[in-house]
């Protein structure tokens, strides 16, 4: 595969970004991952509270994505996935996520640290915080009233709002107003190319058009923008979407964003013609590919995804 000469920024986290970075790493010769920061359960929740510091999981499994295939690369991405199991307090905690924290630490400096996990891996690009502060996600949610399913109720948190039994309508960030990364910021300014998604549309896409300086960053950048559609509804997070509800959700929170394709799998798509509609209605061309992985699993297949973004990055 031809390695095009594109400067790359993707957003996301968790899964999501992964697979979007496992693919781009292996397309384009300048990438940035910039990557939500409001996780508050498992090892990431741990360190967060413990030592007040930026939640690394999501970052750490950025990092992981962009190891390369060779046996250097392929042993630092299991070592900094590797989790403990044990009887006390060290159980569940990911290498990578103490290694982060470390460096935070001896360094002062969030992106020095992420920079310096980069260079020992050989990362294939590298790894930014949406935010140098940690945030909280914050949903509208309705169904969870007994009796009255209209009615909203918020609920504070990433695990809380990914897990609700209810509906989410609408999120938001606190603090509202976090400060934005400033390299990130940099990187936009500069990119060829934007990406969101795939991954959770809640509590990983969507937070990094309400980080204010971020969004008019994206509004306002020259580059192309694609969005590349989930494969199917998350439980518990966006029971009953359909491709078209994704881009609705994200049009509703980040009206004045424009994109130039949509991205979404063959087998995904149910009504191709009313998912071309919306996303004309966005500025963007539809473009469906076969992006699944063959197992069953609703994920995407990281070297077909390389292929689309090969195809689409390569025509412009």
């Amino acid at each position: 595969m031809t390695v095009l000469d594109r400067r790359v920024v993707a957003f996301g986290g968790g899964h999501g970004l992964a697979a979007s970075l496992s693919a781009l790493r292996r397309v384009v010769t300048d990438l940035t991952a910039v990557v939500t920061v409001a996780d508050n359960g498992g090892s990431s929740g741990r360190l967060r509270r413990e030592f007040g510091a930026l939640p690394p999981g999501d970052l750490r499994q950025a990092l992981a994505a962009l190891c390369g295939d060779d046996d250097w690369g392929g042993t630092w991405a299991r070592v900094l996935q590797h989790r403990f199991v044990s009887p006390g307090a060290m159980n569940q905690h990911a290498v990578g996520n103490l290694l982060i924290v470390a460096l935070w630490e001896l360094l002062g400096d969030h992106v020095d640290g992420l920079d310096w996990v980069g260079r020992l891996l050989g990362a294939h690009g590298r790894v930014l915080p949406m935010s140098v502060t940690p945030i909280d996600i914050a949903a509208e949610v309705s169904g969870l009233v007994p009796g009255d399913p209209t009615l909203l109720t918020s609920v504070r948190g990433q695990v809380q709002v990914a897990s609700t039994h209810g509906r989410v309508v609408s999120v938001r960030l606190e603090p509202a107003d976090p400060p934005a990364c400033p390299q990130a910021l940099t990187a936009v300014g500069s990119a060829d190319w934007l990406v969101l998604g795939p991954g959770s549309w809640y509590t990983s896409v969507i937070p990094h058009l309400l980080v204010p300086a971020l969004r008019k960053a994206l509004v306002e950048s020259p580059a192309r923008k694609a969005v590349t559609v989930n494969l199917e509804p998350q439980a518990g997070e966006t029971d009953g979407f359909t491709p078209e509800t994704h881009l609705e959700v994200l049009a509703a929170h980040a009206p004045d964003l424009t994109l130039d394709v949509v991205l979404a799998d063959q087998r995904s798509v149910g009504d191709a013609d009313r998912l071309g509609k919306v996303a004309a209605a966005l500025g963007a061309e539809l473009m469906v590919a076969d992006l699944a992985a063959d197992d069953g699993s609703p994920h995407h297949d990281p070297a077909k995804l390389a292929n689309a973004y090969a195809r689409l990055m390569g025509a412009a």
